[in-house]
């Protein structure tokens, strides 16, 4: 089984990191792609800009963030291959440059991998 945890891309990186997934569709400011030591961007897997524009000026509203994102990996025709693709690892890293990990899109994200 796929074991998966959350870190701010800002963190250094860890033997135990194993797969490691940016799951922002935004590149991270002040964040060189030669630097970043990531293993697959996912930015056809984040929120869209809609959706992360939203929840921006909405932060009180996660369980419509929640429902919102959770829509939206269900509609889009890449979150099957990529799902595949992470239970293909054993140790998966989600990062993400958002200040707060709680109530970021990694929860939901982990929960739709796991429920699939």
């Amino acid at each position: 089984m796929t074991q998966i945890k959350f870190k701010r891309i800002y963190e250094e990186k860890e033997s135990s990191d194993g797969f490691r997934v940016l799951a922002d569709r935004l590149w991270p400011r002040g964040v060189k792609k030669e630097d970043a030591d990531i293993d697959y961007w996912a930015k056809e897997i984040a929120p869209s800009n809609e959706l992360r524009k939203w929840y921006h000026e909405n932060m009180n509203k996660y369980d419509d963030f929640y429902k919102k994102f959770t829509l939206e990996l269900e509609e889009n025709p890449k979150s099957q291959d990529f799902v595949k693709l992470i239970h293909t690892k054993t140790n998966v890293t989600l990062l993400t440059a958002a200040k707060e990990i709680p109530e970021s899109q990694l929860e939901i994200l982990k929960d739709f991998i796991e429920k699939k």
